[in-house]
């Protein structure tokens, strides 16, 4: 456990406080993505869900509390984060319903001789271009940098979830279009929750749903205001799924 002390690794609370979380100091760090995408997760009691690049258990922890009745499995591909995921659910006594697992999206979801999952959820790395941003910090570029693109991460999550069971992926708004067109040949029922920094500006963000061979209509769901202008750092709404006294509900 001395990993845990070690001035590399910083110590946050999720859910007001429900969640410790120790994460790396300058590498991507979870943040309000993270929290959206927990509080996206609608596992129903007895349900199996994977994270895929769950980091040091940000999203993946805060959806294991939100969802006490349900099971959780991370994969991530860096081994450093893996062993925080796993100190942090030891920590957080989730050992039991958490099991974090090392693989990379690239790797065919058949090689983890895993059953395929009743939900699944990610929040894949924004960029997949190397020329079209500044190159990040080396302890960031496995976060911001998708190696296979957004295609390998779709491909991976339709793979890993079973017929009828629910994608959920959090993404910049601007790639909306590419998300609905990987998804479409596997999934469809698609939820669509817009995030807007303000309520005055477009969206950045946008949390999307999608069942396995789903065929409902698709669903522009109302969006979600993250900060006022003047006042307090987060809307009322942002605040509550922030300290987990409220969920993004997909109904």
């Amino acid at each position: 456990m001395s990993d845990l002390t070690d001035a590399t690794v910083s110590e946050d609370h999720l859910l007001g406080g429900r969640v410790l979380l120790r994460q790396g100091a300058r590498g991507y760090r979870a943040g309000m993505d993270a929290a959206l995408l927990a509080a996206a997760c609608d596992a129903s009691e007895g349900a199996r869900v994977l994270e895929a690049g769950c980091g040091a258990g940000g999203a993946l922890l805060a959806a294991a509390v939100r969802r006490p009745g349900a099971s959780f499995l991370g994969v991530e591909r860096d081994a450093a984060a893996a062993a925080l995921a796993r100190l942090n659910a030891q920590a957080n006594g989730l050992q039991d319903r958490v099991e974090i697992v090392e693989g990379d999206v690239a790797t065919p979801f058949k090689r983890l001789a895993l059953q395929p999952f009743d939900a699944v959820m990610a929040n894949p790395p924004f960029f997949d271009d190397p020329g079209a941003l500044r190159a990040p910090t080396p302890e960031k570029l496995g976060a911001w940098m998708a190696d296979g693109g957004l295609a390998a991460w779709i491909g991976f999550l339709s793979k890993a979830v079973r017929e009828g069971g629910s994608i959920t992926v959090i993404h910049r708004a601007d790639r909306l279009a590419d998300i609905l067109a990987l998804l479409a040949p596997k999934a469809g029922s698609f939820q669509i929750r817009p995030i807007h920094p303000h309520a005055d500006a477009p969206a950045k963000r946008v949390l999307v749903r999608a069942l396995k061979t789903g065929k409902a209509p698709l669903q522009l769901l109302p969006a979600l205001v993250l900060h006022p202008r003047e006042g307090a750092k987060h809307t009322d709404e942002a605040e509550a799924i922030l300290r987990g006294e409220a969920a993004l509900a997909w109904a």
